[in-house]
């Protein structure tokens, strides 16, 4: 069974930063295009950024700029640098294949508030 654990999250700061990692066993990365998700309560989980086996990027408009999503297959693991974060990126962070393929892991919480 493929597990897929999310790390990194926490309480930040406006104008602050965090990193988060994806670990997944069972499965090697490098086969499948990865993403990153987030879900707040009440609203639906939305992709916020994607990249392909071939290491090519796209980012949702309200991250653009400002996440950065790499991954390195040696680790088998998916990362995404947030910078600038605002109130507005609050929300559980999850990783999957692109289009979810994956059972979905905890997910980790990033907070940004003064």
């Amino acid at each position: 069974q493929v597990q897929l654990v999310e790390s990194g999250g926490g309480l930040v700061q406006p104008g602050g930063s965090l990193r988060l990692s994806c670990a997944a066993t069972t499965i090697s990365i490098r086969l499948y295009a990865m993403a990153w998700y987030r879900q707040t309560p009440g609203k639906q989980r939305e992709w916020v950024a994607i990249i392909t086996k071939e290491g090519s990027t796209n980012y949702a408009d309200s991250t653009k700029g400002r996440f950065t999503i790499s991954r390195d297959n040696a680790k088998n693991t998916v990362y995404l640098q947030m910078n600038s974060l605002n109130p507005d990126d609050t929300a559980v962070y999850y990783c999957n294949a692109v289009g979810g393929g994956f059972e979905w892991g905890q997910g980790t919480q990033v907070t940004v508030s003064s």
